[in-house]
């Protein structure tokens, strides 16, 4: 023990001369540990984020529907409008809607909705189909008339598939 001032077991700055060069605070910054800690922790964040913003193939495959029996829809009332039937058929790597002239089929020109698009959600393959016929045509037509026969459309992906039913009233939905 050191005297200082008549104080005993003090040193110059005050503290107690047991502890002095025994406890040093540390000077701004971080141990190794905890940076491996905040790592760690990041490292979790982020796989954890990429797994939630991983789409479901089959999640696509039926948006893919969903936004087609959609502009079947719309493509029904078009042919009502214009008074000329228009057809979709698929093509490599999507499809496209054309209209009846009397040249014969040409493809929607100036026509954003009902434009050429590419295939999203992994389709593979299609089926046209009419209950209780044995007709597989290569497109599907909408005639000037609001009543059409029923027919189903069968979209195939590496993930499975799925149909779509038009009632023959214009509508269509996915099942």
């Amino acid at each position: 023990m050191t005297h200082f001032g008549g104080i005993a077991g003090l040193n110059r700055s005050g503290g107690s001369s047991e502890r002095y060069g025994k406890c040093r605070r540390r000077d701004g910054g971080f141990t190794l540990l905890e940076m491996l800690v905040v790592l760690v922790i990041a490292g979790l964040l982020v796989s954890l984020a990429a797994v939630s913003l991983t789409r479901n193939p089959r999640t696509d495959l039926n948006e893919q529907a969903q936004r087609l029996a959609l502009l079947f829809e719309s493509a029904s009332d078009e042919a009502q409008v214009r008074a000329r039937p228009i057809a979709w058929a698929p093509v490599a790597g999507g499809y496209r809607f054309d209209v009846r002239t009397e040249d014969g089929w040409r493809p929607l020109q100036r026509d954003d909705l009902l434009r050429e698009r590419h295939w999203e959600g992994g389709v593979t393959d299609i089926s046209i189909d009419y209950p209780g016929s044995n007709l597989h045509p290569d497109r599907l037509v909408f005639g000037v008339e609001s009543i059409g026969a029923a027919v189903t459309i069968t979209l195939y992906s590496a993930v499975g598939r799925v149909t779509i039913v038009g009632t023959g009233n214009g509508r269509f939905e996915v099942r």
